[in-house]
């Protein structure tokens, strides 16, 4: 296809998202189940709504400053240092923005000049590397693997380090692994990150969703809070994806100039979505953890019923994907995926949409009713049985 005439290098040069095109297939037919999306299934809590409405009927119809409410900069700040012993000014170093999404874009291009390399892990969330890519840098994609639990490793990023190297972007828990790095590993990283003076952009939008571990805030390693800028969020852990909000913190004189960027591009975030956020940090602890046990117990069932069915699939510890292997089935992700669909009508997405080192996997989310998912594990054994070792 030859690039239209108007169209930039820039916008030319980033590929669709490989996860769209399985959601647009599948909503042309009837009695799909999706494993795809990666979205809680559970509705926003009701006293956060109606937070929202209130919000809305009081007049919250205006631009809030362009950091975002103060009310909502201080409660973020209060609860980075309950949980984490991590302390914010929520005057300069708090700053609410329109999802993870935009907190990444004006992350990445705060920070990183033309052909400035930055590190990331593979597999990851789609949207890293063409970020990266979008304010001219160049993502250094480090491959992870089952054998190490698809943990990013120092020496692995070490041994990535060019002088071009400024960066490393970390994503704990892992879309769409699961992983969680674990103290250790996370310790040794931030040694390589000082030792090379490198910034760290930590996205912790799943920290609130690990089942049996415990989530390190990357900032609250000793020596890392004043090279890290900290990406977290309301849609993953209180089921708020439509309300569009998030925040991120770091040092004075780094959010100071992300905030620059943020002013020219958005203003500030949806207003009756951060009163409603704000009542998420007052009252949702509860739903968070009513829905992370759910989490919990659909996890032990998909990632059980894939090991039963030969899929080797590596235990997730956070968020809520499973990342299993279909190597036993001859077929590679992309061909599994369209089959799985046509065949069994059953959702998932080809692992190589989340960078080369996907390939050979696919990626299950368990933000779905248990009963689908039992029904779902049906229909792939039967798939699996017809093309095994196809």
């Amino acid at each position: 296809m030859t690039k239209p005439t108007f169209v930039s290098e820039r916008a030319w040069g980033i590929p669709p998202s490989g996860i769209r095109k399985f959601f647009d297939i599948a909503a042309t037919m009837q009695d799909v189940i999706s494993l795809g999306i990666g979205e809680p299934d559970f509705d926003t809590p009701e006293p956060i709504v109606q937070a929202g409405i209130v919000a809305l009927q009081n007049g919250a119809t205006h631009y809030t400053s362009n950091s975002g409410l103060l009310e909502l900069r201080e409660a973020l700040a209060a609860h980075i240092a309950d949980r984490y012993a991590v302390r914010y000014d929520p005057l300069q170093e708090v700053l609410v923005t329109v999802g993870v999404s935009e907190a990444l874009y004006i992350a990445m291009a705060a920070v990183l000049d033309a052909g400035d390399e930055i590190i990331i892990a593979d597999p990851c969330f789609v949207a890293y590397a063409p970020t990266a890519k979008m304010v001219n840098a160049v993502p250094v994609m480090v491959p992870t693997t089952p054998e190490t639990e698809f943990q990013l490793t120092a020496e692995a990023i070490e041994t990535a380090i060019t002088p071009r190297t400024k960066a490393i972007l970390l994503a704990s828990p892992n879309n769409p692994t699961g992983a969680v790095t674990r103290r250790e590993q996370l310790t040794q990283i931030a040694d390589v990150a000082a030792r090379h003076n490198l910034i760290v952009i930590a996205d912790e939008i799943y920290d609130r969703l690990v089942y049996g571990t415990e989530h390190i805030c990357f900032a609250s390693l000793p020596g890392m809070r004043h090279r890290t800028i900290v990406l977290q969020g309301f849609s993953k852990s209180y089921a708020m994806t439509g309300w569009r909000v998030g925040y991120l913190a770091g040092p004075t004189e780094l959010v100071w100039e992300i905030r620059k960027l943020h002013q020219y591009l958005i203003m500030s975030a949806p207003t009756a979505s951060q009163w409603a956020a704000l009542k998420a940090l007052e009252v949702g602890d509860p739903y968070v953890e009513d829905m992370r046990a759910e989490y919990d117990r659909r996890r032990r069932l998909i990632v059980g019923g894939l090991n039963d069915l030969g899929m080797a699939c590596t235990e997730p510890q956070g968020a809520f994907y499973a990342f299993p292997c279909v190597g036993q089935t001859g077929l590679d992700d992309n061909i599994f995926a369209e089959m799985l669909l046509q065949e069994e009508h059953v959702a998932v997405v080809p692992g190589r949409a989340f960078g080369a080192a996907g390939a050979g996997f696919v990626r299950m989310s368990y933000a779905t009713a248990y009963e689908k998912i039992e029904v779902a594990l049906e229909r792939i054994a039967r798939f699996v049985q017809r093309h095994r070792g196809f």
